[in-house]
């Protein structure tokens, strides 16, 4: 089955699987997850022919784990730069074979203090490792050694930061669909025919007609010519595209607003949107106010058999997080039927129409342009709309670490993942975590005294102090545990935490005989109810014995009266509490 819960289809029989790398051994094919290839020339790295060949072998050997052209390329780019340091050498290596340790210590120096140093020397050591000459020796070893992983760069947004970003988008998203919402409104009202024959009204609800067709309004001459379009006053005479196809289709700006309030809303990654399905409704009985979305997310890092996911997501009202999803359906109702209609089949969330018809988009990796249509958000559209609204840089990996530390828990990722990247590295969090460790630690540090002697220990009686049958107490009227109508009212087990209790020699074999008494119990009761009754007074006891002496204490042992042993008995069965 696949990934997806389809069958799996048999190739043909006559099928065969195009070799990656080329027969002169200098070019590797590398194709995409939709069939897209991408060739690289080794032949262009400066290093020795022979050389060329062997990391050919390894990058062809290695492109089986990829289904992307960007990850090919990431990788292109770091051997490019392994390449340029061997030529740098004095007696450069003619072959993998010809490495040494210390070429590779000295590689390893160089990069190893960067984050983009620490992913070139990953990249460039998972492609050496697939070499059988490097599997054993110096070489072998210096190979195996740890890399760091990178510390991650991008912190989540402040608050005001957030916000900023957040506003930026809404108000872009929001003229949009206003805008396609009020032309939406018109063409039905000429499609029903309720506007009056030849008014400005019906000619310009025939002109939408007419843009839901083709994706343009109509032109006297080809579409990308100046001055060609008809219909000019009716249209506004404005240059801007929103009041020419933008009446019914997004903008790739506008659609990228929307992918900013997604992701700020559901932590998506950016590339999730260029293959997300239209969202479904997902069955509900006697709903009629709410509507629950079925929304299929793709994460193409969990591995074979796990990068699709679906999330419910409801639209209850207006500041639900499915409200973001029934907008995002009606701002993209005109570009998801007309590319349904050029290319049957076609279903995507994230489409928009381009001003640039017909100009071959470079990156392979995202779907292919339908007509004047686009399908989600690449990383050039990600940095025009940060400059276009004054913004440091793309919003999307802040904007999703944001999310994702809000929610405070994984987001398309694993748990490992969360912890590691997004959560202990955040400044933010690191920040919101300090009240909770000071607490943390406050109680510790409580629960610490809690279980050591509170009081003083001396070496004779004080005649002003009152007797108790563990210690000897100096002020019963300033006990931590008053006692309602006045004096102390803790057990006097507790005697042992109070700062007001003394401890003299006359009490040593008594407390010394308490404290075996204490731990002959432990074997007679489960442990989570010796715990609970007992072992806090045993630690008080111990850090006692601890302040007296162990020799003093044992010596105790031989002095314990027929009181002593009365007196611990009824402490013992809880005849002396309160």
């Amino acid at each position: 089955m696949s990934g997806r819960g389809r069958r799996a289809v048999l190739p043909p029989a006559d099928h065969r699987a195009e070799p990656a790398l080329a027969p002169d051994g200098l070019v590797v094919t590398v194709f995409n997850k939709a069939g897209h290839d991408r060739e690289f020339d080794f032949a262009a790295l400066p290093v020795a022919g022979s050389m060329q060949r062997s990391l050919a072998v390894v990058f062809a050997a290695q492109s089986r784990l990829w289904n992307s052209h960007s990850t090919a390329e990431n990788y292109w780019a770091k051997l490019r730069i392994f390449a340029r340091f061997l030529s740098g050498i004095n007696q450069p290596p003619q072959d993998l074979d010809d490495l040494t340790a210390a070429m590779l210590k000295r590689w390893r120096a160089q990069h190893i203090a960067t984050n983009t140093g620490r992913i070139t020397l990953s990249a460039v050591r998972a492609l050496l490792r697939r070499d059988p000459r490097l599997g054993h020796g110096p070489v072998a070893e210096e190979l195996a050694r740890r890399v760091p992983k990178p510390t991650p760069s991008k912190q989540s947004y402040e608050e005001p930061d957030r916000a900023r970003v957040v506003l930026a988008a809404q108000r872009q998203f929001r003229a949009a669909l206003l805008r396609i919402r009020e032309n939406s409104e018109l063409l039905e009202r000429w499609r029903s025919g309720h506007l009056p024959e030849e008014s400005p009204e019906w000619r310009l609800g025939q002109v939408l007609d007419h843009l839901t067709r083709t994706g343009d309004v109509p032109r006297s001459v080809q579409p990308n010519s100046r001055g060609g379009v008809k219909n000019r006053r009716l249209l506004g005479r404005t240059t801007g595209v929103e009041l020419l196809w933008g009446r019914l289709f997004l903008t790739r700006m506008e659609l990228t607003a929307l992918a900013v309030l997604l992701t700020d809303r559901f932590g998506w990654n950016l590339s999730a949107y260029h293959r997300m399905p239209t969202p479904t409704r997902a069955p509900s009985v006697g709903e009629t106010t709410t509507v629950t979305y079925q929304v299929q997310v793709e994460k193409r890092r969990a591995g074979v058999g796990r990068w699709f996911s679906t999330e419910n997501i409801t639209d209850s009202g207006a500041d639900s997080p499915g409200r973001l999803i029934t907008q995002a359906l009606e701002a993209t109702a005109h570009g998801r039927t007309l590319a349904a209609r050029l290319a049957p089949g076609h279903d995507l969330l994230m489409t928009a129409r381009t001003q640039r018809v017909g100009v071959e988009e470079k990156d392979l990796d995202r779907p292919r342009p339908v007509g004047p249509l686009v399908f989600g958000v690449s990383i050039t559209d990600a940095r025009r709309w940060a400059v276009s609204h004054q913004l440091g840089g793309s919003p999307f990996q802040r904007a999703r670490r944001t999310t994702v530390t809000r929610e405070g828990r994984p987001l398309q990722h694993s748990r490992g993942t969360h912890e590691s990247v997004y959560v202990l590295p955040d400044q933010r969090v690191q920040r919101a975590a300090q009240n909770v460790i000071a607490g943390g630690a406050e109680e510790a540090l409580q629960q610490a005294r809690n279980t050591v002697f509170g009081g003083h220990v001396r070496q004779a009686p004080d005649l002003r102090h009152l007797e108790t049958a563990t210690a000897d107490c100096a002020d019963e009227e300033s006990s931590p545990w008053p006692a309602p109508g006045g004096g102390c009212g803790a057990d006097f087990l507790l005697c042992l935490a109070c700062p007001n209790a003394h401890v003299h020699p006359g009490h040593h074999a008594r407390l010394a005989h308490l404290h075996q008494r204490i731990l002959s119990l432990r074997s007679a009761l489960p442990d989570h109810a010796w715990n609970e009754h007992w072992g806090d007074h045993l630690l008080r006891l111990e850090d006692l014995r601890s302040k007296v002496g162990p020799h003093v204490w044992n010596s105790a042992l031989s002095q314990v009266s027929d009181a002593d042993h009365a007196l611990v008995d009824l402490l013992l069965e809880g005849s002396l509490a309160p």
